[in-house]
């Protein structure tokens, strides 16, 4: 801001990218003013999608229609496929004994993390999936509550909710979804959102090699807990939907051949060498962690090297 070389339009929606067939590169974006609906174009000598996953292959499949059927970056096929997240909202909790003269204190941005063990050298018992999942979890103290129904009232309860209750603690797993073929997004041309843009159409589901790890998920933590000493350990599986664990990626995946991938290994669009993709859209995998970092270090190395392109007068 302080270069004056930064102008930042809120209520931007970006609908597509200009995309020049002679040069074939891109040479700007299309917006739509959310607020008063006006168009207007920008233009640059690079364009950097970043839109969070799958908004950013709706832009890509919004973009170049005239050239390529299926938008920008599907020359291979792949462009809306191979969406991933996390599978999760299962694992393991229990009590813990020996700590009732210790509490916490203060802010704690740190949980507990238990990273993948499964099918990694070392693991030896017989798995009927592969890859695998890791764990998040946290301990607590919870606050007093009196076993029976007649003490809820009454000074001596009110004294007795002023003391803390029983430790537990308890993880979350987060297993891997493998990139298949068949998940995948696309432009759904019968529904129209309010700025008249199609909406995204969601084709996927977690499928056999996860449905085989859940079990796993669960019991491995409940054997870890109990092999410490946590007392009441109980395991829980409150079902999963794709999309609840919030880490979408694919649909745009990185690769080193134009005929089975979207962008090449330095974040570029196949068809638009000027055009990078850094988000969640260009992971192949997915594995069991959280993504987030990887994106950010994707876009400082994509980042580094457009500038290197640009100083080279190859872009």
């Amino acid at each position: 801001m302080q270069t004056g070389n930064l102008t930042l339009r809120p209520f931007s929606i970006v609908t597509r990218i200009l995309y020049d067939k002679d040069t074939q590169k891109a040479k700007g974006v299309e917006i739509v003013d959310a607020e008063t609906g006006k168009t207007y174009e920008y233009y640059a000598k690079i364009v950097f999608v970043c839109a969070s996953a799958f908004n950013s292959t709706w832009v890509l499949m919004n973009s170049a229609t005239d050239i390529w059927e299926g938008g920008l970056g599907s020359s291979s096929g792949e462009l809306g496929h191979n969406a991933m997240d996390h599978h999760f909202r299962l694992g393991a909790s229990g009590r813990v004994e020996g700590f009732e003269d210790k509490y916490y204190y203060g802010r704690r941005p740190t949980g507990l993390y238990v990273p993948r063990f499964q099918n990694v050298p070392g693991d030896d018992k017989k798995r009927d999936y592969v890859r695998g999942f890791g764990y998040q979890g946290a301990a607590s103290r919870g606050r007093w509550s009196g076993e029976i129904a007649e003490m809820s009232v009454g000074g001596a309860w009110k004294d007795a909710m002023t003391e803390p209750g029983n430790w537990s603690v308890g993880f979350t797993a987060f297993g891997e979804i493998l990139p298949y073929h068949e998940n995948k997004i696309s432009l759904d041309k019968t529904v129209k959102d309010k700025w008249g843009l199609p909406v995204l159409k969601m084709d996927m589901e977690i499928r056999e090699n996860e449905l085989k790890m859940r079990p796993d998920m669960m019991s491995e933590m409940q054997e870890m807990l109990e092999s410490v000493g946590v007392k009441d350990v109980h395991t829980y599986d409150s079902g999963y939907g794709f999309g609840q664990g919030i880490h979408e990626m694919g649909t745009a995946r990185m690769g080193t051949d134009p005929s089975n991938s979207v962008l090449n290994k330095h974040n570029q669009v196949w068809d638009a060498k000027n055009v990078f993709v850094t988000d969640g859209a260009a992971m192949a995998s997915g594995a069991c962690v959280n993504p987030s970092l990887t994106y950010m270090a994707l876009t400082a190395r994509a980042v580094d090297f457009a500038v290197s392109e640009l100083k080279k007068g190859n872009l």
